[in-house]
């Protein structure tokens, strides 16, 4: 996988539309990404990738017989399909549709029609995520031995960053399902980098950097917000209270490195 470009990219395109479907192909070849399958089904997706397991998956968000939500949540529950990096095209807008999409770890959501640039940000974070020596090859940090903590409620999503973490470098990486655990792992081991959620039953987000800043003997460690959370207001209260950095899901590779050379420098 060292030496992956976009024209030895392999996808699975998921889209019921010819009309689509022909689109979306032909802005993919616009990139020299050729090598693509496409069918309409999640069915018929999942017969695909039975029979030759694709580097990246593009779907629509509704199906015939089940929602882009539903397709990259059973992936994610398969162990010979929960890494390949999946990416939605949809005009959906709906939280409820889009939400579980951001948890279950995607390189990208891209809006129905898309800009060209928006789709090669996309191939190129697939590259990134496929490729964890390039990644580890551009840092300008040395993390190998840095202790980090994941903090979220969801395990897929907690898997995702973790291996986007891992493709950088860090081996000492720790979970944690919410805040509560994580004050407890806080108050009970040294840790170089925080990682969390917004959204968390029991202790959210800002709460717990509220905690690391006022209550524990870490105050100064560098906490990065990686949440799917849109509400102005309640992420410029997670800054007042003492975030490093607040980055969206899904994320690119290449920007999380990025921010994480800037608050661990």
């Amino acid at each position: 996988m060292v030496d992956l470009t976009l024209d030895q990219l392999s996808v699975l395109l998921i889209e019921p539309s010819t009309t689509q479907r022909r689109i979306i192909e032909d802005y993919l070849k616009t990139y020299d990404v050729s090598r693509i399958s496409s069918v309409s089904t999640g069915r018929e997706a999942f017969a695909s990738m039975k029979a030759y397991v694709p580097d990246l998956v593009i779907s629509t968000m509704h199906l015939e017989d089940m929602t882009g939500t539903e397709l990259v949540q059973t992936m994610r529950k398969d162990s010979e399909f929960e890494k390949i990096p999946f990416m939605l095209i949809s005009s959906e807008t709906d939280y409820r549709y889009l939400d579980p999409i951001r948890q279950a770890g995607v390189i990208a959501l891209l809006p129905k029609p898309f800009e060209s640039e928006q789709l090669h940000k996309a191939l190129c974070s697939t590259l990134d995520f496929l490729m964890p020596e390039e990644l580890k090859t551009r840092s300008a940090i040395d993390v190998e031995n840095l202790m980090v903590l994941i903090v979220d409620d969801s395990l897929t999503s907690r898997k995702h960053i973790a291996r986007v973490l891992r493709n950088m470098g860090f081996e000492n990486i720790s979970e944690a399902k919410d805040g509560v655990e994580a004050s407890q792992m806080v108050h009970e081991n040294y840790y170089d980098l925080i990682v969390t959620d917004y959204n968390m039953p029991n202790m959210n987000g800002k709460e717990l950097v509220e905690y690391v800043r006022n209550s524990s003997e870490q105050a100064s460690i560098p906490i990065l917000l990686v949440s799917s959370e849109n509400d102005v207001d309640r992420l410029a209260a997670v800054q007042q209270a003492g975030v490093s950095a607040v980055c969206d899901k899904p994320f690119e590779p290449i920007y999380v490195r990025q921010l994480l050379e800037k608050i661990l420098d």
